[in-house]
């Protein structure tokens, strides 16, 4: 009996990881009409009693601004060309400073976050977080840099309901994300460690101040330069060929 159980366990993990492997690879080049996040937004929504309109549109990689790209690099992943999805040196300064007790300090690389955001649900349990390291090493190895950034950034909750750079773009300063200037995209990476707290569109002093740090540190990252390099960092078994 045991060993039935056990054949039948890995059936089902057999099955899991090629089915997640099709879906990875299919979103390399699909843009996905929905997130994970989207739908358990929704689903919270019902059971508060208070319905939300999900807003999104899809942009593509060339109408997204170069200042947007860089202020999300430099305000949540500095070594986003670099890692292989994940920032090992960020994550043991995150766990030394919560065994110190205090605010809890997140180590996400950006990959990490659209795993989480396109696949998985809120929460901090051992199954997530498995979960997370699984999809975010498959997105390393089979989509480009740039296709992950631009996952992240049409993926990404910049309000109550408002996923994606176009509908974060609109709410919070009545423009298109093309339209976007320096300082209206570092505001929105700004307030990115929780935007249902913060509002891009109405900064307060500590979101003005951070804002300004990340337009300091995109520049110092090199900007446009900096985003050309993701082309040639993209770790994808496909663009190796």
């Amino acid at each position: 009996m045991l060993f039935n159980v056990a054949r039948r366990l890995g059936r089902a993990l057999a099955w899991f990881a090629l089915a997640s492997i099709l879906l990875v690879l299919l979103m390399r080049w699909v843009a996905p009409p929905f997130t994970a996040l989207m739908i358990e937004r929704k689903v919270e929504s019902w059971f508060s009693g208070e319905p939300i309109d999900l807003q999104r549109t899809w942009r593509p990689w060339q109408e997204l601004p170069d200042s947007l790209k860089m202020a999300v690099i430099a305000g949540e992943d500095q070594k986003f060309a670099e890692h292989w999805g994940f920032d090992f040196a960020a994550i043991k300064a995150a766990m030394a400073h919560n065994q110190q007790g205090g605010n809890l300090r997140g180590a996400s690389t950006l990959s990490q976050q659209v795993a989480k955001n396109l696949f998985l649900w809120s929460g901090r349990s051992w199954l997530r977080k498995g979960l997370e390291a699984w999809f975010t090493g498959l997105i390393e190895l089979m989509w480009p840099k740039q296709r992950i950034l631009e996952m992240y950034l049409n993926s990404v909750e910049w309000g109550d309901g408002v996923f994606g750079a176009e509908a974060a773009a609109k709410h919070h300063f009545g423009v298109g994300a093309p339209y976007l200037n320096n300082q209206q995209a570092s505001q929105l990476a700004a307030v990115l460690p929780n935007p249902l707290r913060w509002s891009a569109g109405k900064p307060n002093t500590y979101i003005q101040r951070r804002a300004s740090w990340i337009r300091q540190q995109s520049r110092q990252l090199g900007g446009s330069h900096y985003l050309n390099q993701l082309k040639g960092a993209s770790f994808s078994f496909a663009d190796k060929s």
